[in-house]
């Protein structure tokens, strides 16, 4: 039960730092006016509107118990209580004491006036109405053969002070709320600005001279955050040099190598060595192209949809069907995701006759799915075939002709534009590649 009322109660709550603290700061201000109000209403506004209403009522009563003494001058109580009491009144001749009641139980002037005049009069015997006159409230007390018609200023029976009070516990409440805003927007800026500084980092864009700031324990993650991300580029770089000067240094031999083997008479011997060295630049340039993979190419927008339509019409082939929405823009680097859809083409292509290539998006991600009717892989390596220079013997061709590193280098691309890519068994009983990117 308790996890459950937690969960909702989670579920409930903002997920943002900014609106969490905003409920931190705006609660206690409104649970503190809440109180207040109730207080205010209950021992002050509600007791003197109470108090108000039945003394006008006392008049009323008053008036009428003098009118109906006949030892008193009718005309002059009339004059005494309009002057003194400022009572303005009428009497109206009407047998039919019969006026439907506008019911406002949610009005606490209308309940009040209702409870002292029904302690005074008979219920059947009074009538009033509190909305038909702006500043007037229009009472009815039956007299006889007619009855008497009061009209009273709304103020006799109404505090001020309710008005002054709402507005000043409004006022002020907004305007700290409204400082609370201002403050903590510039409190979780710095941590929006880390946040969004990490997944561009993660995603391999280039970030500008990142500078920390806020309060200090933010601003130290900042800069703990552009330490970590110096030492990696520092390592990128040495990565990329060290692999520029092993190509440099095993293309020297190779090429002395082929010219050696160009003098061996024995052509079959000269093939078979001719074939290895072959087999060791294609892993070598593999090899350089995958370690590449995470160059900082800048991001640009470009059109998904034309960028597939330029690689399958480079292809020329008729076994290539494609279902693609138009014009999909996507921010990121056009080239590697132009080469991580190529490897995939490529390998879809040579273990297969036909290929399928659909894409598609919704409001938060873009998805492509390239299908072919191959051999397939089976779904225990599914994982394994993501890892380089890893190769499946059963089911797909020669091992010498790839030195799998094609999946690695897709998946590696995917994952750095902050998306993801699975396999999974196709709709023709082959392979199915499934890439998501955000949108």
């Amino acid at each position: 039960m308790f996890y459950g009322l937690n969960r909702l109660i989670k579920n409930i709550l903002p997920k943002s730092l900014f609106y969490r603290a905003l409920l931190i700061v705006a609660i206690p201000v409104i649970f503190l006016q809440l109180v207040i109000t109730i207080v205010f209403f209950d021992s002050l506004w509600i007791k003197t509107t109470k108090g108000m209403t039945r003394a006008l009522v006392n008049e009323m009563s008053t008036f009428l118990e003098f009118y109906n003494n006949e030892e008193y001058n009718k005309e002059e109580i009339t004059n005494l209580f309009s002057v003194y009491q400022d009572l303005n009144f009428e009497y109206v001749k009407d047998e039919n004491f019969n006026f439907i009641y506008n019911e406002r139980w949610f009005s606490p002037i209308d309940r009040t006036l209702r409870r002292e005049l029904k302690s005074r009069f008979n219920e059947k015997n009074f009538w009033f109405d509190t909305t038909n006159y702006k500043e007037l409230i229009d009472i009815r007390i039956k007299y006889e053969d007619g009855y008497f018609k009061f009209l009273v200023p709304r103020d006799r029976i109404t505090s001020s002070s309710a008005r002054i009070f709402a507005l000043w516990i409004t006022v002020p409440a907004s305007i700290m709320v409204l400082i609370s805003l201002i403050f903590l927007k510039n409190q979780t800026r710095p941590i929006t600005n880390l946040a969004r500084a990490a997944e561009k980092f993660g995603k391999g864009e280039e970030i500008e001279e990142f500078k920390p700031s806020g309060a200090s324990e933010i601003r130290k993650a900042g800069y703990e955050f552009d330490k970590m991300r110096k030492r990696i580029i520092r390592h990128l770089n040495q990565r990329s040099e060290m692999l520029s000067g092993i190509s440099h240094d095993l293309r020297t031999p190779l090429t002395r190598m082929k010219l050696q083997i160009a003098f061996i008479k024995d052509k079959d011997l000269s093939n078979k060595l001719a074939e290895d060295i072959n087999e060791m630049e294609k892993m070598l340039n593999e090899y350089l192209q995958f370690a590449k993979s995470s160059f900082q190419e800048k991001d640009e927008m470009f059109n998904l949809t034309e960028l597939i339509n330029e690689i399958i019409k480079k292809y020329d082939k008729e076994n290539i069907s494609k279902n693609l929405i138009d014009r999909i823009y996507f921010n990121g680097r056009k080239n590697l995701i132009k080469r991580c859809i190529n490897n995939l083409i490529d390998n879809a292509i040579k273990y297969g006759k036909k290929v399928n290539i659909e894409l598609n998006k919704n409001n938060n991600n873009i998805f492509i799915k390239i299908d072919d009717d191959g051999p397939g892989i089976p779904e225990i390596e599914y994982e394994n075939v993501f890892k380089p220079f890893y190769k499946i013997n059963k089911g797909r061709a020669d091992s010498k002709s790839s030195v799998g590193l094609g999946l690695s280098i897709a998946s590696d691309i995917i994952r750095s534009h902050g998306g993801n890519i699975n396999l999974e068994k196709s709709k023709m009983n082959g392979l199915g590649v499934k890439i998501f990117l955000p949108f």
